[in-house]
């Protein structure tokens, strides 16, 4: 699958400032979650959005670098595959300014059926609102 990527800009506020004087390591979860949930609502129908949500299995996150209030960033995400009732998504944040990345994630999502709160196998037409359509 290639993947179509989806962004969003940030200006990192005060409150997201630990002591240390950085962004909080939570914060980046935080960017992480939000950055998959404005995909799935950017991607979906109005119907898949009723039927369908997704929960969190599993975040294996990587710090690279710090980064600071008021910096403008860039939160990158794209779904790397579906595979039965889950879906492997990674996430980038990065500063522009200097091209640094500071910090990639890996999501594990599995898929629920809103009118039963169970594991729902992914259907395949899914694939098509995520992947980069080759002209």
């Amino acid at each position: 699958m290639n993947a179509k990527t989806f962004t969003l800009d940030v200006t990192i506020p005060a409150e997201a400032i630990d002591g240390l004087g950085h962004v909080n390591n939570v914060i980046y979860l935080q960017w992480v979650q939000d950055v998959a949930e404005a995909h799935w609502q950017h991607n979906s129908t109005p119907k898949m959005l009723k039927q369908y949500a997704w929960v969190a299995l599993e975040h294996t996150i990587k710090y690279h670098a710090p980064a600071f209030e008021g910096e403008q960033i860039i939160v990158e995400t794209w779904v790397e595959k579906f595979e039965g009732v889950r879906s492997i998504r990674h996430t980038k944040i990065h500063r522009p300014a200097d091209e640094k990345v500071l910090a990639t994630a890996v999501t594990n999502w599995c898929l629920l059926d809103m009118q039963t709160r169970k594991p729902l196998r992914v259907p395949a037409s899914f694939t098509a609102y995520y992947e980069e359509v080759n002209q």
